[in-house]
């Protein structure tokens, strides 16, 4: 690009400069990061919205026992879409894909990721994917009603339309592979000038750690997906106990990425909370290298711990007892960086505003999700707790309470970079509220019933059981009147909020040096890098 071609890009934000194509195919055909980094964002948004609206039918239907909406088959294909959309569209892929694929760039001092063309082709994959996992409600012999883990033998044998749902996870992890391809070469070769790694924003620690898990462990479901459709066609006993197979090794082929999934999902939320509290404390982070390595701790010893999901499935004692241990372990690292949180908060000249809102609700909500995962994985208590109602309380308290709550974090605390306007501060708290509120009254008494023995994945239960169910499905309507508000304000912000400056928030990292929005190119000159990203005086 010329001299003067590329003085004129620099003139343009990112929403001006489509190239040579126009209106939405200036989109959908684009290779700027940022362009689909908001692409992933409104598609993350449809997903959400769809997924949000099954679990809502799934409460409605527990609001009392016996029929209340829809027939039991009905709920078990509402359940199964849910943990599908919920996992694989928006939870796994939510802050890399989107937050991710905005600020890492901006982040290291680079243009663009490495990878341009496979980026965007990475949206094309995952859009794909999540079309037709929509598109197996409509079609075939019913929508698919295995639950999001697809266990075998049940998914082999059911005639519902599974084939296509787990086609549909099984292009969603080629898209994910790429990203993590990318993102890892991104951070190795595309640093600015004197970016060492120990000054690099945490943030992009957390996505270099997370990549290194889409890379190695993604391929697994893959492979095991790709078996259960071979063997739904072809008829090979590869998990079909009446065939020979075994659907133990279904659960160990499952876990072995899924647990470490449990990793792409939350560690780069605790990457978003790291780069918020200092902005909002005004204080450096403390232990800096600690949260760095920890990140990687956390992706490394998660590969070893998938066994924690099977202490009832008939595995060994040995092998229950050493899963055991190395649940335990993985908590370590978790709790070095909730340490250095809190230590980053001490004597901080904090502002209390929505990001640090949802970062302090984060915190709170890992926390019960993270001791009560240590409930989960003792042996004796997991015997008592295992298929009920208390494993989706702590699978929910550290999912939503933890990734999708980081995930707001961040939407908000990067809303004026991405879109050069702000939000309503006073709309934003109050979305906060009705959310964390929500949230605890849906999610709390989950522990409680199943520590009762309520089952999971049941259309009915007992009327001992009916309040707590009651709470819960109450809970579940101010939760998604606290989305509404949030959405709503942000969607509104875009085109009517107040102007942002460049750095409405006093940050420290690059993104923050270049105007709101950023320029097509981002810089106009690479820039130098003399010190650490978190620095105040």
């Amino acid at each position: 690009m010329g001299e003067n071609s590329e003085s004129a890009m620099q003139g343009k934000n990112f929403y001006e400069s489509g190239g040579t194509r126009k209106g939405i195919l200036s989109w959908i055909f684009t290779t700027d990061h940022k362009r689909i980094g908001m692409l992933y964002l409104a598609s993350l948004f449809i997903f959400f919205t769809a997924g949000a609206s099954f679990g809502l039918l799934m409460r409605l239907e527990l609001i009392a026992p016996g029929k209340t909406i829809v027939t039991a088959s009905t709920y078990n294909s509402f359940f199964t879409l849910h943990g599908v959309i919920m996992i694989f569209l928006f939870i796994i892929p939510g802050i890399p894909v989107s937050l991710g694929n905005f600020f890492l760039p901006l982040q290291i001092g680079a243009r663009d990721v490495a990878f341009p063309r496979i980026n965007l082709f990475s949206w094309w994959l995952y859009m794909t994917g999540g079309i037709l996992a929509l598109l197996s409600l409509f079609t075939g012999d019913g929508p698919p009603d295995t639950g999001w883990t697809f266990y075998a033998p049940y998914s082999i044998r059911t005639g519902t339309n599974v084939s296509l749902a787990v086609f549909a996870a099984f292009i969603l992890g080629f898209s994910s592979i790429l990203t993590g391809l990318n993102f890892v070469t991104t951070v190795h070769r595309l640093r600015a000038p004197g970016m060492s790694w120990f000054r690099m924003p945490l943030f992009v620690w957390s996505l270099y750690a997370t990549a290194w898990v889409q890379v190695l462990a993604t391929p697994i479901l893959g492979i095991t997906l790709l078996l259960i459709i071979i063997e739904r066609f072809f008829g090979v006993g590869f998990f079909d106990p009446s065939k020979g197979g075994d659907p133990i090794l279904y659960q160990h082929l499952f876990w072995i990425y899924s647990h470490p999934a449990v990793y792409i999902m939350i560690v780069p939320a605790m990457g978003v909370v790291t780069e918020i509290i200092p902005v909002f404390a005004r204080r450096t982070v403390f232990g800096y290298k600690a949260i760095a390595f920890s990140s990687l701790g956390i992706a490394a010893v998660g590969f070893f711990v998938w066994g924690h999901h099977m202490f009832t499935s008939g595995i060994s004692d040995t092998s229950k007892a050493i899963f055991s241990l190395l649940t335990f372990l993985v908590a370590i690292p978790s709790g070095i960086k909730v340490f250095n949180w809190v230590a980053s908060l001490y004597r901080g000249s904090i502002k209390v505003d929505t990001p640090l809102l949802f970062v302090i609700s984060f915190v709170f909500l890992f926390c019960i999700g993270g001791l009560t995962g240590l409930i989960n994985g003792t042996l004796a208590t997991n015997i008592h707790i295992h298929g009920t109602h208390f494993i989706v309380a702590h699978f929910h308290y550290v999912m939503f309470g933890g990734t999708a709550f980081a995930f707001f974090a961040g939407l908000h605390y990067w809303f004026p970079k991405m879109c050069g306007r702000m939000y309503s501060e006073a709309r934003a708290k109050t979305a906060w509220f009705f959310l964390f509120i929500g949230f605890n009254i849906l999610y709390f008494p989950m522990f409680i019933v199943g520590w009762q023995g309520m089952p999971r994945r049941y259309y009915d239960y007992l009327p001992m059981f009916h309040t707590l169910n009651l709470i819960s499905t109450i809970g579940s309507w101010i939760l998604a009147a606290g989305l509404i508000l949030m959405f709503v304000n942000l969607i509104r912000s875009i085109t009517k909020g107040e102007k942002a400056g460049s750095n409405p928030w006093k940050g420290t990292t690059l993104e923050w040096t270049v105007p709101s929005p950023p320029p097509a190119e981002n810089f106009d000159e690479i820039p130098v890098v003399t010190h650490g990203p978190y620095t105040y005086e």
